[in-house]
């Protein structure tokens, strides 16, 4: 039944999300095509049973940009612009699509891309693919990032071991007043 619930919360209130910020992902949209000529981004994720699904983000980082967890990626790779989108999380807005269509959830585990094996491992030990992977979760309100997998499964475990309503709508609240920030990237050179 929760779990019945929470999918009609994300369809919800990922359906208002999209119309709410429709006019704000357009302007981003048409910024991204002046800066990098390609405003959307692809990527394989791992989902909920460790089904593989496409994530789409706004474009932060240069085209030829690799495709490995932002804690591996120089600094220089940001764009100016994906700065700016970084840091007030609106690179995360086109995944109310994700939501919307059932790929992801708006709270859950961060989904993590194919090649992170570690994070893999540990979440396959811990039940993190047990449900949909989010926009946030706790680990991200706490700041944690996938540079650190036992840490980040761990919490992910919590999350999910404690995921009701009441506190989904508490992580969702401190994501929107700014808690936790992005996955770290590492210092230029």
């Amino acid at each position: 039944m929760q779990e019945h619930l929470i999918r009609a919360i994300d369809i919800a209130l990922s359906f208002l999300g999209i119309i709410i910020s429709l006019p704000i992902m357009v302007l981003i949209f048409f910024a991204g095509i002046f800066e990098t000529g390609s405003p959307l981004f692809f990527q394989l994720r791992v989902g909920k049973h460790q089904k593989i699904f496409k994530l789409v983000k706004f474009r932060t980082m240069t085209t030829n940009t690799k495709s490995v967890g932002s804690h591996l990626i120089d600094g220089s790779s940001i764009t100016k612009f994906g700065r700016f989108l970084r840091k007030n999380k609106l690179d995360e807005l086109p995944q109310l699509f994700n939501v919307f269509l059932g790929q992801m959830s708006l709270v859950g585990p961060r989904p993590c891309l194919p090649n992170q094996t570690e994070l893999i491992n540990e979440r396959e030990q811990r039940g993190g693919f047990s449900i949909r992977p989010g926009i946030t979760g706790l680990a991200q309100i706490k700041g944690i990032d996938m540079s650190t997998p036992k840490k980040l499964s761990k919490y992910d475990q919590l999350m999910i071991s404690k995921m009701n309503i009441t506190f989904l709508g508490w992580i969702i609240a401190s994501t929107i007043i700014g808690g936790g920030r992005g996955d770290q990237i590492r210092k230029s050179k």
